[in-house]
């Protein structure tokens, strides 16, 4: 089967880009491992920029969002027994987040991808990726038991973090690896309760960082901040909500049924150059971030737009300048939100053997930022994100 475009992945990177390359008349087939139901139903946290938001709604898939998504103009940060309001409409000239699950992100992406006469292909195994550094590089797979084979003009790995198109830029040279893993786990869980709080809450404490955060009005999600070999098994419910009341210091904690409980590793990545011969990577292929600053699913649509943009230009008119500049494009955002994941993550945990000197600094570190507007601004700038152009 010939194709325009060879897509490796139906996350949010992989379905936004076969939904943007359709509204630019460009065909692709996308491509993954996982049932429909599997991907439908990986339930994640999900914070939208403002960009992001703007991009689904000008693209016909922001209907929901806007439904059922939650707008939240600032957010909290919490330290020495006090809050510390962040007001993103004020500091930003009135931009902000919205709190929409990727899940359901990818359910509106899914349904206007087939309604639109996509091509998605679930549950394929044996995925081969060839000759990205020929004319024609091809995507050898078998589904329901047939080997097939696509020829592509071009290929995009948008296969996650546990990526295998990643591997297909040569190592060490040109592709560079930059890793960092954090000493530290979140301890996340899904609560039927009332909302605690209208805005996420950010706590510093000498115990831990804390997240108070929000699914629905009645599903919660919150996180403490553990060791990265804690078990779920080692926290009972009762000790949970204990935690999370010492660790919020004053702010009300509204309790609930626990009906799931998870522990998240902390890391940091980045593959540079993002593209190699006629492979060109994208979300977390490319990418990951600690989830403090909220960026993992944002950086994926940014990476995209900048591509989808880039692949249009070479079907149209055969120029290759865009594409060429895909990386240098795309990755002084994704360092952009490196830097302020690992400053939010930097200083709101507590670090392995904190001193006192270290926690102490921490305090000073957030109530600068607090006090100054220029910090408020800051902060506010890179949560609610830069727009993409």
């Amino acid at each position: 089967m010939q194709i325009q475009v060879g897509i490796v992945g139906a996350g949010p990177a992989g379905l936004m880009l076969s939904h943007l390359l359709h509204q630019h008349g460009v065909d692709s087939v996308v491509i993954d491992t996982r049932s429909r139901e599997e991907i439908e139903g990986t339930i994640r946290a999900g914070v939208l920029e403002q960009s992001s938001v703007d991009l689904m709604t000008e693209t016909g898939v922001g209907d929901r969002v806007r439904q059922l998504g939650m707008v939240h103009e600032g957010i909290e940060l919490r330290f020495c027994g006090r809050g510390h309001r962040i007001d993103f409409t004020d500091l930003t000239g009135g931009r902000g987040v919205t709190i929409y699950p990727q899940h359901e992100v990818l359910k509106d992406l899914i349904a206007k991808r087939l309604a639109d006469g996509g091509d998605i292909r679930f549950g394929v195994s044996g995925v081969q990726v060839k000759g990205i550094t020929g004319d024609a590089p091809t995507i050898g797979f078998t589904q329901d038991g047939v080997e097939q084979e696509l020829t592509c003009g071009l290929v995009a790995g948008c296969d996650g973090s546990r990526t295998m198109t990643r591997y297909l830029i040569p190592s060490p040279e040109p592709r560079q690896d930059h890793f960092r893993q954090y000493p530290f786990a979140w301890f996340g869980i899904l609560a039927e309760a009332p909302r605690s709080s209208d805005e996420l809450i950010y706590a510093h404490h000498r115990n831990g960082f804390a997240l108070i955060s929000t699914r629905s009005a009645t599903v919660q999600r919150h996180y403490l901040q553990v060791e990265p070999n804690d078990n779920v098994h080692d926290w009972s419910d009762d000790r949970i909500w204990q935690e999370l009341r010492t660790r919020v210091d004053g702010a009300e904690i509204k309790e609930g049924p626990i009906f799931s409980k998870s522990v998240l590793p902390f890391r940091s990545f980045v593959c540079e150059p993002m593209q190699h011969g006629r492979l060109f990577l994208a979300g977390d292929a490319a990418h990951t971030v600690p989830p403090t600053g909220a960026k993992g699913m944002n950086l994926a649509i940014a990476d995209v737009h900048v591509l989808s943009r880039a692949m249009t230009r070479f079907f149209a008119a055969g120029v290759r300048t865009a594409l060429d500049a895909y990386t240098d494009t795309a990755l002084p955002r994704v360092w952009r939100a490196q830097h302020f994941s690992w400053w939010m993550t930097s200083m709101l945990h507590r670090m392995p053997e904190a001193s006192g000197f270290d926690l102490n600094r921490q305090i000073a570190e957030l109530d600068t930022v607090t006090r100054s507007r220029a910090g408020r601004t800051l902060l506010a700038e890179n949560y609610v994100g830069t727009p993409f152009d």
